[in-house]
C-alpha cells in the first residue's frame, strides 16, 4: 500500500501555470485524509503559492503536504507555517555559465518564437528555466507551440554538449529547466524517502513528463512506481482509484 503519492504539477495537476481546479482540490484533499502528498515542479514556489497553496486551506492536511519547486531542488514542508527545508542553488559562476551557453543554444537553433510574453530566461536560484514563449505566455500560446517537443530537442542537444556538470530536461509546454547535476526530481524523492523513512514500494509517482528526456523522467531512476499522464483529467482518475483502495484498507 502506498504512503506517499508524488505529483508533477503543471499538465499533471493543472494545466501549464493554471490556478488548479476545485474538483482536484477536492481530490487531492480527499488523498491527504489518507496518505502524505508531494508535489515537485520546475515551478518555484512564489508559482506554488498562486497555483496550488491558495486554494489548501487546512492546516491539518498541509501537515501531510510537502512541496519541492524547481524540479526538487528546493524542499518545503508545513508545520505552523511553510518552511523550507533546504536549497540547491547555484553559484554565481554557475549561473552565469548557464544563461551564456542557454542563450547560444538558442541562437544556434534557429527556432522562430513569434510573440513571447515576458522574459525566455528565468533564474529560479536552484534552476534557471528557459521558456520559449515567455514566463507570461497564455496556455493558447503555448500548447501549439512544441507538442512534440522537437523544437525544445534541438536546444536541449546543444545544451547537453556544453552543460555536462548540469542537467538539462524538458518541462510543461514550452520550458528548458537546467539544475544542477543530480539534483533532479529523483533527488527529490530520494530526500522525501528519507525525510518520512520510506520504503521505495510505498511511493508512487505521476507525471506527464516520464519520457526520456521530459523532467518527470529522473523519478524513475528512483525504483518507485510511475504512472504517465496526458491531462489533470486522467490524474483525477488515478487519485480516485488510490482513494477507493486506501480507505477500504
Amino acid at each position: 500500500m502506498k504512503k506517499l503519492v508524488v505529483f508533477d504539477l503543471d499538465g499533471t495537476l493543472a494545466k501549464s501555470k493554471s490556478i488548479i481546479t476545485k474538483a482536484m482540490v477536492a481530490m487531492l484533499s480527499s488523498l491527504l485524509d489518507n496518505a502524505r502528498v508531494a508535489i515537485i515542479s520546475g515551478a518555484d514556489w512564489p508559482q506554488f503559492k498562486k497555483q496550488v497553496l491558495a486554494k489548501m486551506g487546512e492546516p491539518k492536511q498541509l501537515k501531510n503536504l510537502s512541496i519541492l519547486p524547481t524540479c526538487g531542488t528546493k524542499f518545503y514542508s508545513y508545520k505552523k507555517s511553510w518552511t523550507k527545508i533546504y536549497a540547491e542553488n547555484f553559484t554565481k559562476k554557475q549561473s552565469e555559465k548557464i544563461k551564456t551557453e542557454l542563450k547560444k543554444a538558442i541562437d544556434q537553433s534557429n527556432i522562430e518564437f513569434g510573440k513571447t510574453w515576458g522574459e525566455q530566461i528565468e533564474d529560479r536560484g536552484s534552476q534557471i528555466t528557459f521558456s520559449a514563449l515567455g514566463q507570461k505566455a497564455p496556455l493558447s500560446a503555448k500548447k501549439d507551440w512544441d507538442p512534440d517537443f522537437k523544437k525544445r530537442k534541438k536546444i536541449k542537444a546543444k545544451l547537453d554538449k556544453k552543460l555536462k556538470d548540469f542537467d538539462v530536461n524538458l518541462g510543461g509546454s514550452t520550458s528548458i529547466d537546467i539544475t544542477k547535476k543530480g539534483a533532479d526530481k529523483a533527488y527529490g524523492i530520494e530526500k522525501l524517502k528519507e525525510t518520512f523513512k520510506l520504503k521505495t514500494s510505498e511511493i508512487m509517482f505521476i507525471g506527464d513528463a516520464l519520457f526520456p528526456g521530459g523532467n518527470d523522467h529522473p523519478a524513475k531512476k528512483t525504483g518507485v512506481d510511475c504512472i504517465q499522464v496526458r491531462n489533470p483529467d486522467e490524474t483525477k482518475t488515478i487519485i480516485e482509484a488510490i482513494v477507493a483502495c486506501l480507505s477500504s484498507k
